[in-house]
């Protein structure tokens, strides 16, 4: 790593991006010709959770549809949060982002005469969602932008490192601070630069049950809160209901498409139980269907994905992953149930940036999953977030080439702290398994008081770099989800099972609020503690 950072180091023009995911890697295209590079912690497409996106991206470019009816989904799925503006623009903009992933080689699916062929996911009103080969879309996409960054001679790729702090100065981005992953004990090396993307993907990895890559543990969200950057809705977590139970981290994905298809969901009785639910029954926003498949788990009768009436003997030949996630776990999905449970799946929170993908703090840019648009609200709409990535990235790089931005000076000394100490045993499993018990499925404030305490001490003492910055997003997702005594999407409070008018409007808060409503837990918890009796 070092020769390409020490050459990072002697060009004052390029911009950085951090993350090798869709928004990154499509940011680094459009940015061309301008001098980038892209750092990843993993090799290209091997950490970036759009590889493992079965769905597709939702665009409106089928006959009869339009962008109106998909922002209008979009606001209805978002429960009251979603900004109209917003999503109408991102409504907009797909069939143009469509045909420049065409451009970049993406093979997606046509029907017989030639038109993108479109299918149909839970809370669309229409088939409007563009796939690759039933459930490839995301591996796809990634592996033909990947061929593209490889060949695009403005792009440098420095993978197997990671950016452990963000540097500012004056309210402004100076530079990163990166240090090669899996060596804790490496001195890091700072490089500078006065035009940062982040794109580092979401926070699933905090979740003991999760799909998503161990690299989504919430590090650019960390790292932007630590220097300061104001970060929107972290409290709404979206929770897929239908990962694969085949004792695998990250749990394999049992896409959304098979319910589109008309497999249906049921408990170890045979029973279907989405139908007493809500009139779409299987598909019913997300937030209420995982709420279903956790009762029913929870009431020992467990859950199930049945398809062997919906596809029987075509479910390979229509849906060649999920199938081989099911046979690698001796599952035969053409003649058996799937067992599944919901999953930490997509963060509707993040980095709160505008219509531009700016943050609040000059020179970072943040786009993807680690960013909060405002297009989400308290529950993402299927297949939008691919979308949404690559809207931004697009939307960055145009705001970034329009943008005068300052020559970095040579790295200077910083204060964050050059030391990193080796991970406690169990501490990184801990955090993960608390994160799934109290900020879950269904959450109730005794159990948040307690994670927000328990995340506040590790980011306050733990000597270990990785450690802090997971515990600084869990902190985040922990106050906020505290904060917020209702039930809105998402976000599903035994304690405050209503959803409250007052309360529709969007979380903003900072890593320095967080902590006051930490200190204010511990200090309210230190009064209730009985003081031992002196003579």
């Amino acid at each position: 790593m070092s020769d390409q950072v020490q050459d990072l180091t002697r060009t004052t023009d390029d911009v950085v991006i951090v993350g090798g995911g869709l928004a990154g890697l499509f940011c680094a295209l459009k940015l061309a010709p301008r001098p980038v590079t892209v750092i990843s912690a993993a090799p290209l497409g091997q950490g970036a959770s759009t590889a493992w996106a079965q769905g597709g991206i939702a665009a409106a470019v089928a006959e009869g549809d339009s962008a109106e009816a998909h922002a209008a989904d979009t606001v209805a799925v978002g429960a009251g949060l979603v900004d109209e503006a917003i999503a109408l623009g991102l409504a907009r903009e797909a069939g143009a982002r469509i045909h420049d992933l065409l451009h970049y080689g993406v093979p997606f699916d046509r029907d017989l005469e030639g038109r993108l062929a479109v299918g149909r996911e839970a809370a669309h009103s229409a088939r409007r969602i563009v796939h690759v080969r039933g459930d490839m879309a995301g591996k796809a996409i990634i592996s033909a932008l990947i061929e593209a960054v490889r060949h695009m001679p403005s792009i440098r790729v420095i993978e197997g490192t990671v950016a452990q702090a963000l540097l500012t100065g004056d309210g402004a981005v100076t530079g990163l601070q990166l240090r090669p992953v899996g060596d804790a004990l490496a001195r890091p090396v700072t490089i500078t630069s006065r035009a940062v993307v982040l794109a580092t993907g979401g926070i699933g990895h905090l979740y003991a049950v999760t799909t998503n890559p161990a690299e989504a543990s919430g590090l650019g969200l960390a790292i932007a809160a630590r220097a300061g950057a104001v970060i929107a809705d972290p409290e709404f977590v979206q929770f897929h209901p239908t990962a694969i139970m085949a004792g695998r981290d990250p749990a394999p994905l049992a896409t959304e498409a098979l319910r589109g298809e008309g497999a249906r969901l049921i408990n170890g009785n045979g029973e279907r139980f989405m139908q007493a639910l809500h009139p779409l029954a299987e598909l019913a926003p997300r937030d209420i269907v995982a709420r279903g498949v956790f009762a029913e788990i929870t009431a020992g009768r467990g859950a199930f994905l049945d398809a062997t009436r919906a596809l029987g003997a075509h479910f390979a030949e229509k849906f060649p992953t999920v199938h081989a996630s099911c046979r690698a776990a001796g599952i035969d999905p053409a003649t058996q149930p799937i067992p599944v449970a919901p999953a930490a799946h997509y963060h509707m929170g993040g980095i709160a940036v505008d219509t531009h993908g700016r943050t609040s703090i000059a020179g970072l840019w943040a786009g993807g999953e680690v960013s909060s648009t405002g297009a989400h609200g308290a529950n993402r709409l299927a297949s939008n977030s691919l979308l949404e990535a690559v809207v931004y990235a697009a939307r960055i790089a145009e705001d970034i080439a329009g943008s005068a931005i300052p020559a970095p000076a040579r790295p200077s000394a910083t204060s964050i702290s050059q030391h990193n100490g080796a991970m406690p045993p169990g501490a990184e499993a801990n955090l993960r398994t608390m994160m799934a018990s109290h900020i879950g499925v269904i959450r109730d404030g005794d159990r948040l008081a307690e994670a927000v305490r328990s995340f506040a001490a590790i980011e306050r003492d733990t000597g270990n770099i990785v450690l802090r910055n997971m515990a600084t997003t869990a902190l985040l997702v922990a106050t906020s989800a505290w904060t917020r005594r209702e039930s809105r999407g998402a976000h599903y409070r035994s304690d405050h099972p209503a959803e409250k008018p007052a309360l529709a409007r969007r979380t903003m808060t900072t890593l320095a609020a967080a902590r006051e409503v930490a200190a204010s837990l511990a200090e309210r918890s230190a009064l209730r503690t009985p003081q031992p009796m002196t003579a």
